[in-house]
């Protein structure tokens, strides 16, 4: 993938996911998990929500140097675009005054959300702040991923419901559904499904048998 599609991928990634989010906030069904959180602080700086995801998301970059996590141009990118997009959607996107309207709001922006993750990530260019400190657990801890995944958003949904952000039918729509949307989404669009990495060759060991060096792999 040449330099320009891949910022590209990135740049359009980051915005509609801020658009994503701006949906689940005007829906009034819920936040996503980390949006809870900034919603909660929000409340008590006076900062808006767009404001508060970037300064948050420059926090935990911090938290990152004792975990010795390498930001890359698409994390310093990450901070800063989703925050701003977030906002000006958030300006210009009316509440639905129907419940079905809201309803709509949520199921969309699950996907797009979902749509925009494949597109960031598929820039490779650095994974997001709080994705990186994820990553950064999963390296320090015996945990499963999928196990640390669901205790770090229990614990930042519950600071952020504590601290008054908005803990609804949306949130548990969002945590139970986008990652299966997101592979969902993966398998329609094959350009832009996320693909493992190759796994590493093992190490080669020589060893003599009767005069012959024998070449044998060695697990890491």
């Amino acid at each position: 993938m040449n330099l320009l599609r891949r910022l590209v991928n990135l740049y359009l990634g980051l915005v509609l996911f801020g658009i994503s989010m701006a949906m689940l906030v005007e829906a009034h069904l819920g936040l996503i998990p980390w949006d809870v959180l900034h919603q909660g602080i929000s409340r008590h700086t006076g900062w808006s929500l767009g404001t508060t995801v970037i300064v948050i998301g420059f926090v935990v970059l911090l938290v990152w140097i004792p975990l010795r996590e390498r930001p890359g141009f698409g994390t310093l990118s990450n901070v800063v675009v989703i925050g701003l997009a977030l906002d000006a959607t958030v300006r210009l996107l009316p509440t639905p005054s129907e419940l079905s309207g809201r309803t709509a709001l949520v199921v969309g922006g699950i996907a797009l959300n979902a749509f925009a993750t494949l597109l960031y990530l598929n820039a490779r260019m650095g994974a997001g702040p709080r994705d990186g400190l994820l990553t950064a657990l999963l390296r320090l801890t015996p945990l499963p991923a999928g196990v640390l995944k669901v205790a770090l958003e229990v614990s930042v949904v519950a600071l952020g419901w504590l601290l008054g952000g908005t803990v609804g039918i949306g949130t548990i729509a969002f945590a139970v559904t986008v990652g299966p949307m997101i592979q969902l989404l993966g398998a329609i669009f094959p350009a832009l499904a996320l693909v493992k990495p190759e796994p590493k060759p093992a190490p080669v060991r020589i060893l003599a048998a009767a005069g012959q060096p024998i070449a044998v792999g060695c697990s890491e």
